[in-house]
């Protein structure tokens, strides 16, 4: 029934439409409320470190609402999931409790593979040097690691670090030797790992951290750098992406656009002005790293907060030399939406 005001022209009007018939009646409420293609919600996980500091500027200033409704979706509900892992993530999107994992670009590469292409990456996030510290004084270079050490990693094996010390081990010890540490590591979240290694007491006493954590244990003058993850490769490498199944993307073209022009938005917004970027994040993360302090990590070589995907290809064609995944990509545009394939990634 159609509800009619108290105006008599608008009540003249409904009677008029009711009397067309069913097939213009249908056609006038297509027309009063439009079928939006997009959902009304998106849900996103996270994890704790700065190199989300995009995704954070874009929960605190609801970046994400103010794009979608310009791209004419009206209000779009976002709702923002803290995990400690990558892994944590995949089961989450895998089980339909997330539409968007933000975490390491290995972990959507295994994902993408295991599914046949059914995850891909939607833009980057940010890319930050990793750094290998350890309280061994004795440990001063990968060949120095022994039994008695236990290294700390968000993910064993398949997060960023657990790659990037692969690819550093087979540079120290040859092609066999890859795999030589990773008997050595074990899996915690970042903020447990600080603890662990404050404590001299702790079995781990080693981290592959991610700022601002390890700027928080270099203040320790027990703990020190084995190993910087830009200087080894020589390249940033994305260690924060966004990344969805094909059908969230499909049904949502308008809302994954607004994403991404979302995290534009945020990056133009630490490029303009990072001291507020950097207090914004404190204040939204109750961090503990001053902002000034942060502002230095956004200085650092190898620091990058762009939706271009770097380091795709390099963590691919390991993974795949290792017989991780079954599929080589042959670009880093396979394994991505087409949104950013304009972007120079690499």
């Amino acid at each position: 029934m159609v509800r009619t005001s108290r105006t008599g022209s608008l009540r003249r009007g409904g009677l008029r439409l009711l009397r067309a018939g069913p097939a213009l009646l249908l056609a006038g409420l297509a027309f009063a409320a439009p079928v939006r293609a997009d959902d009304a919600k998106v849900r996103i996980s996270r994890q704790p470190g700065f190199v989300y500091l995009p995704a954070v500027l874009a929960e605190q200033h609801k970046l994400i609402e103010k794009h979608a409704k310009a791209a004419g979706l009206g209000d779009v509900t976002v709702e923002w999931l803290n995990l400690t892992s990558g892994a944590a993530g995949n089961d989450a999107l895998l089980s339909g409790n997330i539409d968007i994992v933000d975490s390491g670009s290995t972990n959507m590469l295994l994902m993408n593979d295991r599914t046949r292409g059914d995850v891909k990456g939607l833009c980057g996030v940010g890319s930050t040097p990793m750094l290998l510290l350890t309280r061994n004084p004795d440990v001063k270079t990968l060949s120095d690691f022994s039994g008695k050490d236990k290294i700390a990693l968000p993910s064993v094996k398949v997060s960023s670090q657990a790659v990037l010390l692969q690819i550093a081990a087979k540079k120290a010890f040859g092609p066999e030797g890859a795999t030589k540490l990773d008997p050595l590591t074990v899996q915690l979240g970042h903020p447990d790992a600080v603890a662990a290694l404050a404590s001299p007491h702790n079995e781990v006493n080693s981290h592959f951290s991610l700022p601002p954590f390890q700027q928080r244990e270099l203040q320790d003058p027990a703990i020190h750098k084995v190993l910087n993850s830009y200087e080894m490769v020589g390249e940033p490498v994305s260690n924060a992406i966004f990344y969805a199944r094909t059908g969230w993307y499909n049904r949502n073209p308008k809302l994954a656009a607004a994403i991404v022009a979302a995290i534009d938005e945020a990056n133009a917004e630490i490029a303009r002005d990072p001291l507020q970027a950097a207090k914004d994040y404190v204040a939204a993360t109750n961090e503990k790293t001053p902002p000034e302090t942060l502002v230095e990590i956004m200085k650092e070589p190898g620091t990058n907060f762009s939706t271009t995907p770097y380091g795709i290809m390099l963590q691919a064609r390991h993974f795949y030399a290792m017989k991780t995944i079954k599929a080589e990509p042959k670009d880093w545009k396979d394994t991505f939406f087409p949104l950013v394939h304009g972007l120079p990634g690499k």
